[in-house]
């Protein structure tokens, strides 16, 4: 068959064309496709078996292809059904048919016949399903289904309904999007390109077309249907989702099997239906997957390079793996079951089994295995059957045909001669009613003479070494030996070494259980040891020392809970016993036994402390760091099956089998009963929601979820999970409940008709479900912290779903490897893996990446508007779909009197001369998202101008350098530039229903030339003419009306209002009268007719012309002109519209994205859209003039004739702005993530110029050498900065929670200097700069942490809670040294530590440290850390009257840098001011009024400056020495952060996302500043 190699097209092969070796019926038709630029054949029909083409055409003749892979290229047809028959022969000289299609629903077989749904397309075939490249594996498809060997392929049909190019068979795994190459020797290669897809330069053949391989990539599991894989095999996003990481557990079916290496370096042991091989050094394991059922025997060929499994059961399967490669190379079945010894021959030739028949009877199987490793071959050799009892069978290593059994009553000798396989008994005399446990060889002596009298001598080792024991008979349960010992295996627990005389035992090990095999090592240096009880590990012979390398449960785990700070898990077993294992390192660290039997276990959130729950209903609390019992109750009838801790560690839950549920006092060490609550059910299922706030359980009977306060057990909400689905005939009951942690709104249910649903806490209505969650009830259910992946275990299998389910069928995928059904599967606190229980405990990694962001992960939410920190809403630029926000009227008067007062002050603040100031504006680090059009760019010039608050940037790309553009008092919404790039125009709004300011500026001299106010809203757009006369601006919702300027004065010339919103406009590039505009309501043609001096702007004709009835109900949301004579508009669907401008008709629509388009850029034939899918493509449209004005050109196959994407890039949010050159090759875009990228389309590059943060910044800190300085945000991101060229060095990025502090150690060591931050779950972590990684994850608190400071020597961090407590950590080991609860109740809002010798306050200490909180009191510390000392050096309390704010201005305090023994403090009192405290006096020695509260403070140690913001957007810097200040107004928001820098040279300031650095100068007494 070499004319098959290496492929055959067998549309090609049979000339299908002429239909004389085919058949077509029905509809199959030829047509060109566009994308594959090719002929292909369409099969359609409404009946799929009543079109097809088939192949071959007589039924009596065969194609005879021998390839072991099918390849089919087709396209399913969009919203109909397909089917595939393949007609294979088997050896046996059957044929079989292997079916796929969506039509089916579940997987089908018979003796003949395989059915498989295709589960990528369930159901009639989407719009959008793309060109695929199926691959078959038959080889593998007929093994593992019907255990039967693949011969050739006999004939194929295609039933409509689809499109097909071709389809080939071949011996070789080829990769379709690899068209370059020679295959490999693994029997891989390059696709032919004769069987090829079309990819254009530069593109990715996964964008374009689906892959579908089955069996799937990377496993030999069985399938029950054909699914989608990964389409990115080289940069899937999750590939796999889960990964199996490691395993807790040994045994299953059997203690006996436990194998060394060849090297020594590896043992592999079963463990239930896995395979583990496990490096002694490290304990890394990697698994052998595949079997269904526990593995009962395990066997290794003399060089290790062949590993035999086999399973138990009804239908025992034998597996041959590779065993370096750990791949599969056979699979087949006996009929037998109770498969329980395995043997293979030196050579891996041979492979003998021992199992029993349906009669029960002993059967005896040989199989040739030498052509195992080439084509997956095995045969049987020989079968035999016998009434003997069997206990081992061992092939003899000098002669392949030779074996040797033992078993009760007998030892026999075996042959293989002329395919039988005879055996003879051995003559035991006096030993014959001995039960025979085990058999080994002398090792050393080869020869082929080796009398059977040898082998009977070593057999009967077993039972000699019983007779030298002293005492009474210990049975020997196994024997190994080695060239110069024996080694056995007793029932008392015993490893015994031996001379090979038996003459006295020389070294023992005794274990906890019976030792029931015992394995030397092929350098005879260790001898491994297994027990029945679980355990398993070596004896180092030499050094005599013993290793433990796995200790597992002995029956099912019945649950287990994680303990995150240490990573520790705790498991309660049907073994009656507790154990609490290391998660790093799988050792079991503490084993609790007891004779009453666990249920459930919970750790406590925070501390060393767990609670179980026992079948007597007692529920004991226990501390693992003294071993001490703290607390047992007894207020349970039945056993405790439910048991959690609140995550806030303050109450404690329990619920029995009879239907109570307890609360206990978790904050006490006693843990006193709160209350107990009696139901009718028992509910077995508890779960607390996120904020500690709810708890859930079922009850008061099975079709009840109660929803009760979590501090009370007062029942808040009842949902009848029976009445939800009224078609049902059955009612269905609830089995499991969980709260999503990122909304306590969601309560998840698992009910007992396979359902999960989705219930609101508030209303109790259902808000989703999804139907057939597992094949068996679901067990278990979680949901990751940051709502995105949901986890179900149902019997065998862990499901991981994505939360939202908005991929349908896809939004699932099944792992399996349990063979018991699994009790309890849940995430690690981290987030970074999975763990689930049942027959074993598995330790997977979850492999999802990150969100970047909070606000890219609450698709549920319903936000109306980011918050300012001021409280007042952020008014963000509207997006051209979203109608105006609903304005409270409630609400309207207060929100002008906070905009006139914000105003006035604005208006009252003391700004300096020009050229006196006492800072400088140095950098802006950020970019303002919410804009739009506010990214300008000119090439030539090498200009760029950008916004960020209410500043305009000016970055020159070539020297880096930055001119700050002052005059607006608002967030700048967009901006334009001239085509000269002489004059740059933004646009800010007004306050309080005030004109928008727009402000001319002059770029070479950064002044501002003239400023103009005409709309009352925001400014949606401005825009240049091409000559640089006119210059047009565009009003918002609030003032739809587009204003014409003249761009010499600046005067304006006319305006137009519309009757809707204007999402944007333009000038036409060749004609300078021509204008559009597009908004809600259509397009709008404009012309500007000009009568002297007058000019007069009009819509063209009088009327709006409306989008095309075809794109439907939508929005035009952008829009660029092509050429002359066209216009491309875009809208809030993904279409661009395009428009022949002199009949102003639309005559040509397609769809370029899925999402709101909301920029379009046309430079010569290429038009660039960029959308909130946050995709940016690049579209060649020079066909566009080719078609006729009066061809209406839809959307669908034929835009494919005149319009191709080029390119596309994935951005990190949504396009807002965009400015590329002439030729379209390079431009630079704006998103919504706060970041601006400069694109290179020849290169397909993207490189980030500005990365800003896109949510609140909480903090800013310089390092000590203020080489570096760190930022961190509400999107729990830390960003570690260059100075002075603040280019971003790392970010660290953490999920779904909040950074709320950071700070540097005090090291100015680059590889030593660290970066620690506080986060909303109350963690520390502390990144390594050097390294870049994180070093170090702590968790000392339980609420958000507020503020973080290392100790002045570096030797702890300070870190202060929510709650008050401050606690202090040891950077080196993560331990918390102390909590401080002076403070408790009152968040801490500051936390500073200074060097400084405490001996002139009467205490011992090297340093000081304070901390403020809310409550408005300071407590000064004095503290030498290395001596374990901390002592309270000063308590300040500050009065202040009544506040109804919320929430009240915070309370700041500082030490005063020339002089620590001052204490500067601010916040809430009976007056606004700054209060300078002496700790040598106790007394106030100054005060400085302030004009408001302040919101941040910061003290240089330079110049005795102080700088103060507030929220009225002031930051003020104030002399402390004379009172005299400076006003600042350029930040658009209330401030929170100010912070000098170590030396006091540099300034920066934060107001929400606006980071702002200045130059520090001073306030020396020439200038004319004001005092306060």
């Amino acid at each position: 068959m070499g004319w098959q190699h290496p492929y055959v097209n067998i549309f090609k092969h049979v000339r299908v064309e002429d239909w004389k070796r085919s058949a077509k019926e029905g509809d199959v038709s030829t047509y060109t496709d566009k994308r594959l630029k090719c002929s292909v054949f369409r099969i359609r029909g409404p009946v799929p078996a009543n079109s097809y083409i088939l192949v071959p055409k007589n039924s009596n003749q065969s194609l005879g292809l021998t390839g072991r892979y099918f390849y089919l290229l087709f396209r399913p047809t969009p919203g109909k059904y397909f089917v595939v028959h393949l007609d294979v022969s088997v050896e046996e000289g059957l044929v079989v048919r292997i079916s796929f299609s969506n039509m089916f629903k579940e997987f089908k077989s018979t003796a003949t016949w395989l059915q498989f749904p295709f589960l990528c397309l369930v159901g009639p075939a989407p719009t959008l399903v793309r060109w695929t490249c199926l691959m078959l594996d038959l080889q593998y498809t007929l093994s593992v289904y019907l255990n039967r060997c693949y011969s050739q392929l006999k004939s194929i049909k295609l039933c409509a309904n689809m499109a097909v190019k071709n389809m080939f068979t071949s011996d070789l795994l080829l990769d379709p999007a690899k068209l370059m190459g020679l295959a490999s020797s693994q029997g891989t290669g390059p696709i032919p390109r004769d069987m090829s897809y079309p990819v254009p330069k530069g593109g990715s053949w996964h964008d374009l077309y689906d892959y579908i391989r089955f069996p799937s990539e990377g496993t030999k599991l069985p399938f029950d249907s054909i699914q989608k894989g990964n389409p990115r095999p080289e940069s899937s996003k999750y590939n796999p989702i889960l990964r199996l990481n490691r395993i807790i557990g040994f045994g299953g079916a059997t203690t006996k099997c436990a194998l060394w290496s060849k090297s020594g370096d590896a043992v592999v042991y079963p463990c239930h239906a896995i395979i583990v091989s496990m490096k002694i050094s490290s304990n890394q394991q990697r698994f052998f997957i595949g079997h269904t059922d526990k593995v009962s025997a395990l066997a290794f060929n003399g060089n290790t390079t062949l590993l035999a499994s086999a399973q138990t059961g009804n239908h025992s399967v034998v597996r041959v793996w590779n065993y370096h490669k750990g791949n599969c190379l056979a699979m087949f079945r006996i009929h037998a079951h109770s498969l329980s010894s395995l043997s293979f021959s030196y050579g891996g030739g041979i492979l003998c089994g021992v199992g029993k028949d349906s009669h029960s009877k002993t059967m005896v199987v040989v199989w040739n295995t030498m052509n195992v490793s080439k084509a997956g071959e095995v045969t049987i050799l020989a079968k035999a059957h016998t009434d003997v009892d069997i206990h081992t069978m061992k092939v003899a290593f000098f002669d392949d045909t030779r074996m040797v059994s033992c078993g009760r009553d007998n030892i026999r000798l075996w042959r293989v001669r002329n395919g039988t396989l005879r055996s003879c008994p051995v003559n035991l005399g006096e030993y014959h009613s001995l039960d025979f446990t085990d058999v080994a060889f002398e090792e050393g002596n080869s020869s082929n003479h080796m009398s059977e009298y040898h082998d009977f001598k070593i057999c009967l080792c077993v039972c000699h070494v019983c007779l030298c024991l002293p005492g009474p008979s210990i049975a020997i349960n196994s024997i190994s030996v080695s060239s110069s010992f024996c080694a056995t295996g007793s029932e008392d627990g015993f490893l015994r070494l031996w001379p090979l005389d038996f003459s006295a035992v020389f070294l023992e090990a005794e274990h906890e259980g019976p030792v029931s095999l015992v394995s030397v090592s092929s350098d005879s240096l260790q001898v491994l040891a297994a027990t029945s009880t679980g355990n398993l590990g070596f004896l180092d012979v030499s050094s005599r020392g013993y290793n433990t390398l796995m200790r597992s449960h002995t029956d099912t785990v019945l649950g287990f809970s994680v303990d995150g700070i240490r990573h520790h898990l705790t498991t309660a077993s049907s073994d009656g016993t507790v154990r609490i294992w290391n998660m790093d390192s799988l050792h079991q660290l503490y084993d609790f036994v007891s004779e009453d039997s666990p249920c459930s276990v919970a750790f406590h959130p925070s501390e060393q402390v767990f609670s179980c729950g026992f079948s007597s209903g007692i529920v004991r609390v226990f501390d693992i760091s003294s071993a001490k019992l703290l607390a047992e109750h007894k207020y349970h009838r039945g056993e405790v099956v439910g048991l959690a801790f609140s995550p806030d560690g303050e109450f404690m839950y329990s619920a029995d089998s009879q239907g109570s549920v307890a609360l206990y006092n978790a904050s006490e060490e006693d843990h006193n009963v709160i209350r107990v609550v009696c139901t009718e059910r028992a509910p077995d299922a508890l779960a607390v929601s996120s904020d500690s706030r709810c708890l859930a359980f079922i009850g008061p009977s099975e079709y009840i979820v109660t929803i009760a306060d979590s501090q009370s057990l007062d029942e808040l909400l009842h949902v009848d999970v029976s009445i939800l689905d009224v078609q049902s005939p059955r009612l269905d009951s609830a089995l499991r409940v969980c709260f999503s942690p990122a909304s306590t709104e969601h309560l998840l249910v698992a009910t007992s008709a396979n359902k999960i649903l989705w219930v609101s806490t508030k209303t109790g209505r259902l808000l989703r479900e999804v139907s057939k969650v597992h094949k068996h009830q679901c067990s278990s259910l979680a949901v990751s912290e940051d709502s995105r992946f949901l986890l179900t275990a149902g019997h065998n299998a862990v499901k991981v779903w994505e939360y939202n389910m908005q991929l349908d069928i896809n939004s699932q995928v099944m792992f399996i490897g349990h063979s018991q059904p699994i009790r309890q599967v849940s995430f690690t606190p981290d987030q970074l893996g999975v763990v689930s229980v049942g027959d074993a405990v598995f330790l997977w990694d979850f492999l999802a990446h990150p969100v970047d962001s909070l606000t890219d992960i609450q698709p549920d939410a319903e936000v109306s508007g980011v918050q300012l920190s001021s409280g007042m809403p952020r008014q963000t630029a509207p997006l051209p779909s979203s109608p105006p926000p609903p304005l409270d009227i409630s609400s309207l008067d207060r929100f002008v009197c906070y905009a006139v007062l914000m105003f006035s002050l604005i208006q009252a603040a003391v700004a300096p001369q020009p050229g006196e100031e006492g800072i400088k504006l140095k950098a802006v680090i950020g970019y303002n998202g919410n804009g739009r059009g506010n990214v300008v760019w000119s090439p030539d010039q090498g200009l760029m101008a950008y916004s960020c608050g209410c500043v305009v940037v000016v970055e020159y790309l070539h020297t880096g350098s930055q001119r700050h553009l002052q005059g607006h008092s608002e967030e700048i919404s967009c901006l334009a530039v001239t085509n000269d790039a002489q004059t740059v125009a933004s646009a800010a709004g007004g306050n309080n229903g005030s004109r928008s300011l727009i402000c001319i500026w002059d770029v070479q001299n950064g002044t501002c030339r003239n400023t103009i106010s005409y709309h009352r809203g925001a400014v949606q757009c401005l825009t240049f003419s091409r000559d640089d006369r006119f210059f047009l601006s565009a009003g918002d919702f609030s003032d739809p009306e587009v204003a014409l300027w003249s761009s010499k004065t600046f005067q304006l010339l006319s305006s137009v209002s519309v009757s809707g919103p204007i999402h944007d406009a333009a000038f036409s590039p060749s004609a300078a009268s021509q204008l559009a505009c597009v908004g809600s309501q259509g397009a709008y043609f404009c012309l500007i007719n000009t009568h002297g001096l007058d000019v007069d702007l009009k819509v063209k004709d009088h009327r709006l012309v409306k989008a095309p009835a075809e794109v439907g109900d939508v929005e035009l949301t952008a829009l660029c002109y092509h050429m002359d004579s066209f216009l491309f508009t875009a809208t809030n669907r993904g279409h661009v519209c395009v428009w022949d401008i002199n009949t102003q008709r639309c005559f040509m629509t397609w769809e370029a994205d899925e999402g709101e388009i909301g920029v379009l850029l046309c430079r010569g034939n290429c038009l660039l859209t960029g959308s909130n899918t946050r995709w940016l493509r690049l579209w060649e449209v020079e066909a566009v003039q080719g078609v006729k004005p009066q061809e209406k050109v839809c959307n669908g196959e034929d835009s494919g004739t005149v319009v191709v994407l080029e390119q596309e890039i994935m951005l990190d949010g949504t396009t807002v702005s965009a400015a590329f050159d002439n030729t379209m090759d390079m431009g630079i875009v704006g998103t919504t993530a706060g970041t601006v990228w400069y694109i290179n389309w020849p290169d397909n590059s993207s490189i980030r110029l500005i990365s800003g943060h896109k949510t609140k910044v909480n903090d800013v800190v310089f390092s000590s050498d203020e080489r570096h300085f760190a930022t961190c945000s509400e999107d729990g991101s830390v960003r570690v900065w260059s100075a002075p060229s603040n280019e971003l060095v790392v970010q660290f990025q953490v999920l779904n929670q909040g950074c709320g502090c950071v700070c540097w150690s005090p090291s100015s060591s680059k590889e030593r200097s660290c970066v620690a931050a506080g986060y909303s779950d109350g963690t520390l972590r502390i990144f390594r700069l050097s390294s870049s990684e994180m070093e170090m994850k702590l968790h000392p608190h339980q609420v958000a942490v507020t503020a973080i400071q290392y100790s002045a020597n570096g030797h702890v961090i300070l870190s202060a809670g929510k709650n008050g407590l401050v606690a202090v950590s040891s950077p080196m080991n993560g331990g918390t040294m102390r909590v401080i609860r002076d403070h408790k109740g009152a968040p801490i809002t500051t936390i500073q530590c200074v060097h400084e010798q405490c001996k002139n306050f009467g205490l011992d200490g090297n340093e000081m440290w304070l901390a403020a909180s809310s409550d408005r009191r300071v407590s000064v510390w004095a503290a030498d850390w290395l001596k374990d000392k901390c002592d309270l050096l000063d308590w300040l309390t500050f009065p202040a009257p009544a506040y109804f704010g919320v929430p009240p201005p915070p309370s700041l305090a500082a030490f005063c840098p020339a002089d620590p023994s001052l204490v500067v403090y601010t916040g809430y009192g009976v007056e606004k001011e700054l209060s300078f405290y002496c700790l040598a006096k106790k007394q106030i020695i100054k005060k400085i009024a302030l004009p408001d509260w302040a919101t941040c403070l910061s003290l240089s140690c330079k110049s005795q400056l102080i700088a103060v913001g507030s929220k009225e957007r002031v930051l003020k810097l104030i002399k402390s020495t004379s009172g005299r200040f400076q006003d600042f107004v350029q930040h658009s928001d209330s401030l929170q952060t100010c912070r000098f820098s170590p030396s006091g040279t540099l300034l920066f300031t934060v107001a929400y996302n606006e980071i702002f650095l200045w130059e520090v100068q001073g306030l020396t007494s020439v200038f004319e500043t004001q005092t306060l």
